[in-house]
């Protein structure tokens, strides 16, 4: 699995997936960084087979009514800490990324974490 994490989570969280073992990129690692646009995004997801991991919504609006991006990670946390966001992520990672073998989105908030087909 490959992840692409988007502009408003922060870029530590790209730390956690490569310590898990997985390829991850943040929009901080493209030539327009936090500028990089969701049409960009959802471009790389499908030239390099990525998962997005992101909080913005128009994301699995896109996920609905296109399909793309064709895999997508959906964080519905609301504000919270940083520290908090990387525990739950670590926590819960085995969880994840099973439902990321069957689902094409995985929605995560603060108490569950559900696969959709």
């Amino acid at each position: 699995m490959k992840f692409m994490i988007d502009a408003q989570l922060p870029p530590f969280l790209k730390v956690i997936f490569i310590d898990k073992g997985f390829d991850a990129i943040h929009t901080d690692d493209l030539p327009s960084k936090e500028r990089t646009t969701d049409n960009e995004i959802r471009k790389i997801s499908l030239d390099e087979d990525r998962i997005v991991v992101t909080k913005d919504s128009d994301f699995a609006d896109s996920y609905y009514v296109k399909g793309i991006p064709p895999k997508l990670l959906l964080i519905t946390t609301g504000n919270i800490k940083n520290k908090e966001l990387f525990e739950l992520i670590d926590r819960n990672f085995e969880q994840i990324k099973k439902l990321l073998e069957t689902c094409h989105l995985v929605e995560m908030d603060n108490y569950q974490i559900i696969g959709h087909e």
